[in-house]
């Protein structure tokens, strides 16, 4: 009898977590994008500012500099955190967040001295989370692209 009513939660708990779980995660990393982002707006507000800076100066060769490439990087993960938020031009979003998610990982290879001198500085250890924003953006977009999650119970169904 116990052991009936825990495989009955479970099995709802896992229809539930099937149905809305991934939904939950692309809300929730839009809220993260929305809020790195908008610090990226107040000049000396983002501990990432120097960094985000001298990435994007390198990677646009000079053309974006200062406060202007800060304030590009900051429309970029603004955009990216409102299309996964809202699901609006979410695949649009998608996009951009690859190409943001390779800058993202930039400065280990154009500043791999400064932020390993030894043990990892904070600034590596910031860029290192971008490690589970990029996981959860592959799940986010197999789901945009069709994908679905289902529990193995409706799985021998289909």
């Amino acid at each position: 009898m116990i052991a009936t009513a825990i495989e009955t939660v479970s099995a709802k708990l896992a229809g539930w977590l099937a149905r809305h779980s991934i939904d939950i995660l692309r809300v929730s990393l839009g809220l993260v994008f929305v809020a790195f982002g908008t610090l990226k707006f107040f000049p000396g507000v983002s501990p990432a500012e120097a960094l985000s800076v001298a990435t994007l100066e390198k990677l646009s060769m000079g053309t974006l500099s200062g406060y202007a490439a800060q304030a590009a990087i900051a429309a970029m993960e603004v955009f990216i955190g409102l299309t996964l938020v809202t699901g609006r031009l979410l695949k649009t979003g998608l996009v951009v967040m690859a190409g943001a998610l390779a800058g993202f990982f930039a400065p280990y290879v154009l500043f791999f001295t400064s932020l390993f001198p030894g043990a990892p500085t904070l600034e590596a250890q910031y860029i290192f989370k971008d490690i589970v924003l990029a996981a959860a953006a592959m799940v986010i977009g197999a789901r945009a692209l069709g994908a679905r999650l289902v529990p193995v119970r409706e799985r021998a169904r289909v």
